[in-house]
């Protein structure tokens, strides 16, 4: 029945979805049910080359039988911060995490700890709490967080109660846009180093010295970009910031000038750049 809980039928019919290469919102809309349950379905049962429907099927048999204890003792959910909808933070970060997944994440228990991490407002949460949080092991918290660290992703601090908390800075994403272009650096080297090996002018060496040189490009305008957008784009959450704050006083207006002439003085206001926080 559509909105009640996936039938075995459904789920075959989602299997042959998938390998007709259908998108997930066409599955969805065929069975009648919301795109992020189709979503959520795939990408906890194997992915869309690894979901199988018998499978899938009896897995969730399982958690659902896991979970009949837990549910009496408390079936109130935990209250968010900010009036937050906790229905519709769950879905969004299941969502995220899908999206994560497919650019790059390919592991979903280290793009759920990292949506986790983005979506928590202190930007930093200890191995205690990341395992209630997402209700899986330590072990499996470890591991992802040694893989975020080494693409620097995600970084360790101490608390003052010498608690270790993981923590995803401000600087995130500029801080992963500049390991990429160390990985690109090392590529073009290592490409340049076959031309010579190789032999200069031969096909292969050509080829790498392409490659090498496509790179270095990108490298370069991702590193000037990099720069560039932390330097503008950089927006601070502090509660008295004030984005939209008025100019300063408007400079007196010569009595025969123009309307729209631009102003000659050094000290007329510019146009306004972007808020840097």
């Amino acid at each position: 029945m559509p909105g009640g809980r996936l039938t075995q039928k459904d789920r075959q019919q989602i299997a042959l979805g998938l390998a007709d290469n259908l998108p997930y919102a066409e599955i969805a809309r065929r069975l009648e049910r919301p795109t992020s349950t189709i979503t959520r379905e795939v990408m906890r049962n194997g992915g869309p080359t690894g979901y199988r429907a018998d499978l899938a099927h009896r897995a969730t048999e399982r958690r659902a039988h896991r979970r009949k204890p837990a549910s009496s003792r408390g079936a109130e959910p935990a209250a968010l911060p900010h009036g937050r909808d906790p229905e519709a933070v769950a879905e969004y970060e299941e969502r995220f995490t899908t999206v994560m997944m497919q650019s790059g994440l390919s592991n979903k228990m280290m793009a759920r700890v990292m949506v986790c991490l983005l979506t928590t407002d202190s930007g930093s949460m200890t191995a205690a709490e990341l395992v209630q949080r997402l209700q899986v092991s330590p072990a499996s918290i470890s591991k992802s967080i040694a893989f975020l660290e080494s693409q620097s992703l995600v970084r360790r601090e101490r608390d003052e109660r010498r608690r270790e908390r993981y923590v995803i800075d401000d600087s995130l994403w500029y801080q992963s846009m500049a390991a990429s272009v160390r990985a690109l650096t090392q590529q073009v080297e290592i490409s340049r180093q076959g031309v010579g090996i190789l032999g200069p002018g031969t096909p292969a060496a050509v080829r790498l010295e392409n490659v090498a040189r496509f790179l270095d490009f990108v490298a370069e305008s991702l590193a000037r970009a990099t720069e560039q957008a932390r330097d503008i784009l950089y927006m601070s959450a502090e509660p008295n910031a004030e984005p939209n704050a008025e100019p300063s006083a408007e400079p007196s207006a010569e009595p025969n000038a123009e309307p729209n002439a631009e102003p000659t003085t050094p000290d007329s206001p510019a146009t306004p750049s972007p808020d840097r926080g």
